[in-house]
């Protein structure tokens, strides 16, 4: 009597991996710029000095370029906020702040852009600044929209219904770029706050580090420009 043979199971098809949701970078375009000029003025006197200075001024060329590089680089090109539905990081000039969203209370908008924590933290938004002067433009933009509209109406009333196309009136108030970002991060927010609830009380999740690959640099320069001012 023979025994059937065992048939070898099938192979499974692998399970699709689900697709991590990319993170939304928020920076300053204005002070990228101004960042990248400022880089390019130093490295151009920089090393010319370094080349062609004698006696003292090379190295004082140097000290200047681990101090000066440094702290251009972290209050224009550093400052980023990263934010995904799970958390928020922020990159300041001198620390990174991970917040997920469960600890955050509100974002507020002052005089600057910042994240309330549940134990009464706050963490100012250096990449989102707050320019009152583009809530001025977007204030004049969107009256003179809606004036452009209303007397384009006035015209087609007296033609009889023909006239030129009138200007699309938005259907809310016009926001200046960095209030319509924390829009998107109070979205962000909210939604996570449906579908977890309120953030409870207490510090659990937030981390702080700080930027020594900024700090490290400067400090050195710090110390450099102390000596060879003492020197003489």
């Amino acid at each position: 009597m023979t025994t059937p043979d065992h048939e070898s199971p099938e192979p499974q098809s692998p399970v699709p991996a689900v697709p991590a949701v990319k993170d939304r970078i928020y920076r300053s375009p204005a002070g990228m710029a101004g960042g990248v000029l400022l880089l390019a003025l130093m490295g151009w006197l920089g090393i010319d000095a370094l080349v062609v200075g004698e006696g003292r001024v090379p190295w004082l060329a140097l000290a200047s370029l681990l101090l000066g590089v440094p702290l251009v680089v972290a209050f224009t090109l550093r400052p980023a906020v990263f934010a995904d539905p799970e958390r928020l990081r922020v990159r300041n000039p001198f620390r990174v702040v991970v917040l997920p969203w469960g600890q955050v209370v509100s974002l507020r908008s002052g005089f600057s852009n910042d994240a309330v924590t549940a134990d009464g933290d706050k963490y100012q938004l250096w990449a989102v600044p707050v320019s009152l002067r583009a809530r001025k433009r977007a204030s004049r933009k969107e009256a003179r929209v809606r004036a452009e509209a209303a007397a384009g109406r006035e015209g087609r009333a007296t033609r009889g219904g023909r006239g030129a196309v009138l200007p699309e009136v938005p259907e809310g108030p016009l926001r200046a770029e960095t209030d319509k970002v924390m829009d998107e991060l109070r979205h962000l927010h909210a939604d996570h706050e449906k579908a977890v609830g309120p953030a409870p009380a207490g510090p659990d999740g937030v981390t702080v580090r700080w930027a020594w690959e900024i700090l490290g640099p400067a400090l050195a320069g710090v110390v450099l420009l102390v000596i060879l001012i003492a020197v003489g």
